[in-house]
């Protein structure tokens, strides 16, 4: 008798690529149109970035929602300039090999790959395509009016503590066993995804999520580049 089908869940930040979504911010306020703005937007940047830590771990939906405010005017044109541009000069050289030879067993497993990001989607449509196995990804979206970005993000937004209902939501639609999955990710607020599946694995964890692994006997991974 054949298993039922399962998934393998992976937070792309920490466990398939290094740099999150403040490095995507800083990069698009560094490249913006005329130097006013590109000042304006660093300064953003740099204001954000340290709430942006402390928020990380307790509310990452409102982290999210502060580290895109700064791309808030840029069109829309601009955004997609910009977002090839960081994939291919940035996250493409971040892609850990680590994260890859997982997705690669998961699939020789004939696991479901899915991947959730805090990303953008003009960010992560790429590297699902370049990493070709994934099945399905969910990712942040940005607002835009009249073909400039409002800085907001579309619901749903993506961040951690909503990960572990998400999982549970999309195990319902695609008939998925949860028992049977597995979770790799790396920051405290992804605790409660781990909690819904059968094998999660803390990989290049933060603190929280070390000390959390530790304490549930979890497996710990590190293979940072």
């Amino acid at each position: 008798m054949s298993k039922p089908p399962s998934a393998v869940f992976f937070r792309v930040e920490g466990a398939i690529v290094s740099p999150g979504a403040m490095s995507l911010a800083a990069y698009f306020a560094a490249n913006g149109s005329g130097f006013r703005s590109r000042f304006l937007k660093l300064g953003q940047v740099a204001l954000t970035a340290p709430l942006y830590q402390v928020l990380g771990q307790s509310d990452r939906v409102m982290a999210n929602r502060l580290a895109y405010l700064p791309l808030r005017n840029m069109s829309q044109d601009r955004i997609e300039e910009l977002a090839d541009e960081y994939f291919e000069d940035v996250l493409a050289e971040r892609i850990l090999e680590g994260g890859l030879e997982l997705i690669r067993k998961a699939r020789r497993e004939s696991q479901r790959v899915v991947l959730i990001s805090d990303n953008i989607s003009q960010v992560i449509d790429p590297l699902v395509k370049r990493l070709r196995h994934v099945d399905d990804h969910i990712c942040n979206r940005l607002e835009f009016r009249g073909g400039k970005a409002t800085g907001k993000l579309l619901p749903p937004i993506v961040g951690g503590h909503d990960s572990g209902r998400w999982a549970e939501s999309y195990a319902a639609e695609h008939g998925l066993d949860l028992s049977l999955s597995k979770a790799f990710a790396a920051h405290g607020p992804d605790l409660l995804l781990m909690t819904k599946v059968g094998e999660p694995c803390a990989v290049n964890p933060d603190f929280t999520l070390r000390r959390a692994a530790r304490d549930a006997d979890w497996p710990v991974m590190d293979y940072h580049v």
